[in-house]
């Protein structure tokens, strides 16, 4: 069996919506996985684990042999859950007649790529994988009782997410938590542990990664509103179907705004420099969520959309995220870089800097916005 790697970078970046089971046969093991776990949406997992080493390096605690065993133990447990909720679903009747998972992506099971004995086989195979990281990382820390509750709690949400948490509507609240604040802070904290680091500085982590855990969960509680009516067919009880449309719509703008909020916030403080503020320069894709999100969903694929369909508003937040996440990255990159230099940047080049590229980044929303309706009107 031939590897594709360009299947590998594709299925890394995109959904992949394959109809042919011969097709799917050709496909080596990588790329299977890759595509059955949605790896496009699990990258965010990779994403949390880097803002975690870089703000762990910053504080002189990261160390590459750790960090790369937990970075992938953490990226195959996410695909281990997405294994288990198509199990779960398939199993349970969801997925059935034409359910809006199937529209956007490959379901092996529904569209009888495998069986249900097979997909048992890869989730435990990519769940002992993914155990035996949480395994290396008690041994990394000498059994800490906060790594044990850690690997637990991380156990417990892989197992019980689909069901009930999803269905109590608690899953978005839980995706906020995992990859943001839980999992960027306790990748530090396991970094910083086995360096035999101070501990001082955790919940500042903590704070940082809530930023970068709202935009998550703002793809999430969008596909959960795209999905609304279908889950609440089902009885699939997600935030959006207890709370309604509109309310869903509008705490995923504030999830949104709270980001960029956070972000600043931060700086201000000083616990970050101003090249956290490359963020704003993701403002253009917020704006485009956030008006998506101030009307109600459409009733079907608006022109041009359609090939997009039916991902509406988790289309925009994820549009979004992928750039905000980046931007966050490489803000973090910068602000470790030039506080390992001999210098430090005074606190009120923050608030310059707050000031200078607030204003640049909603100068350049504003012109393309501008330039477009110009183009609209021509």
């Amino acid at each position: 069996m031939k590897i594709n790697f360009a299947m590998w970078r594709r299925a890394a970046w995109e959904l992949i919506k394959m109809d042919d089971k011969k097709e799917w046969d050709t496909l080596d093991v990588v790329s299977k996985w890759l595509i059955a776990t949605r790896s496009a949406v699990t990258t965010v997992t990779i994403y949390s684990s880097i803002i975690a080493g870089l703000l762990a390096w910053r504080d002189g605690y990261f160390s590459w042999l750790p960090w790369i065993i937990l970075t992938l133990g953490l990226f195959i447990a996410h695909g281990t859950n997405n294994l288990l909720n198509d199990y779960t679903d398939f199993s349970r009747g969801i997925d059935k007649d034409n359910y809006f998972r199937t529209q956007y992506g490959v379901h092996p099971l529904v569209q009888n790529f495998w069986t249900k004995s097979q997909q048992i086989q890869w989730f435990i195979v990519s769940g002992v994988i993914a155990t035996l990281s949480g395994v290396f990382a008690l041994f990394y820390t000498g059994f800490n009782p906060v790594v044990i509750g850690l690997f637990a709690f991380g156990a417990l949400i892989l197992l019980f997410y689909t069901w009930p948490l999803k269905y109590w509507a608690l899953g978005e609240l839980a995706i906020f938590l995992i990859w943001g604040p839980i999992m960027i802070a306790g990748v530090y904290f396991v970094l910083a542990l086995g360096s035999n680091g101070s501990m001082t500085n955790v919940w500042n982590v903590a704070l940082a990664g809530i930023p970068f855990g709202l935009s998550v969960a703002s793809i999430n509680v969008g596909k959960h509103i795209d999905k609304m009516n279908d889950d609440k067919a089902k009885g699939v009880g997600t935030f959006p179907v207890r709370v309604g449309q509109t309310f869903a719509r509008y705490v995923n703008m504030a999830a949104i705004i709270v980001a960029y909020a956070v972000v600043i916030y931060l700086v201000v403080i000083g616990y970050f420099s101003i090249f956290m503020l490359l963020v704003l320069f993701a403002l253009q894709r917020a704006l485009y969520a956030v008006m998506a999100l101030s009307k109600p969903r459409p009733e079907s694929a608006p022109k041009g959309f359609e090939a997009f369909w039916p991902t509406w508003f988790s289309g925009f937040c994820f549009f979004h995220n992928r750039m905000f996440g980046g931007l966050l990255i490489l803000g973090v990159l910068l602000d470790t870089l030039f506080r390992k230099l001999p210098f430090n940047l005074p606190l009120s080049l923050n608030w310059f800097g707050v000031i200078a590229l607030g204003i640049g980044a909603i100068y350049a929303v504003v012109k393309t916005q501008m330039a477009k309706a110009k183009k609209a009107q021509a």
